[in-house]
């Protein structure tokens, strides 16, 4: 479980496949602390420790992540957003993120407000219900608040600091991003549809 507050970022070092799997050795200030079988979020996706050397450590993304993730774009030099897990008893500063990613979408435009940033995203619309006005989300792992909603797309915004300490700095115009839509909203969806099921029954 983890907050979607950036602990730093990561680097790309180097990516190999091995049948369906991708392996990346990821560089960063946090490797060296890490320990097999911890569990990081890389950019919004929740991914094991495999091995530490020294300022890397190894992760292996499956083809079910990889499906539903952008980590199969990811190559050498790629930027990535880092969090541990949170300790329990710990404050909470953004909201809860699991690190399973729910789908992809896309950012359509960028705003230089000189002080701020806007990023546009749009996502499939099948996501809509999941989408609220001032509601949390989480892209690439960041936890953020969504304005401006549309059936398909949403803006946040973006202070200098989380533009300067995350991924948010090389984010442009038809990328991919993780998405992470907020647990609670998906578990209010989910027991929607159950009851709306078993009335039809």
């Amino acid at each position: 479980m983890f907050t979607g507050i950036i602990e730093s970022l990561g680097k790309i070092h180097s990516v190999s496949i091995s049948g369906t799997n991708k392996t990346f050795w990821v560089s960063s200030p946090l490797s060296s602390g890490f320990k097999v079988d911890q569990s990081v979020s890389h950019s919004g996706a929740c991914l094991t420790v495999e091995e530490v050397k020294g300022d890397l450590h190894r992760v292996t993304a499956i083809q079910e992540t990889l499906d539903k993730t952008n980590l199969g774009s990811w190559k050498e030099g790629t930027l990535v957003n880092l969090e541990r897990c949170m300790q329990q008893g710990g404050r909470l500063d953004g909201h809860i993120v699991q690190g399973h990613v729910d789908t992809t979408g896309t950012c359509t435009g960028v705003k230089d407000l000189h002080g701020s940033w806007e990023y546009r995203i749009s996502f499939p619309p099948s996501f809509a219900p999941l989408v609220i006005e001032k509601g949390s989300i989480s892209l690439n792992g960041i936890s953020l608040t969504i304005f401006d909603v549309a059936l398909d797309a949403f803006s946040v915004a973006i202070i200098p600091y989380t533009y300067t300490h995350t991924t948010m700095q090389t984010l442009r115009p038809g990328d991919t991003v993780n998405i992470e839509f907020d647990m609670i909203g998906k578990y209010v969806q989910r027991q929607a549809e159950v009851h709306l099921l078993a009335a039809r029954a």
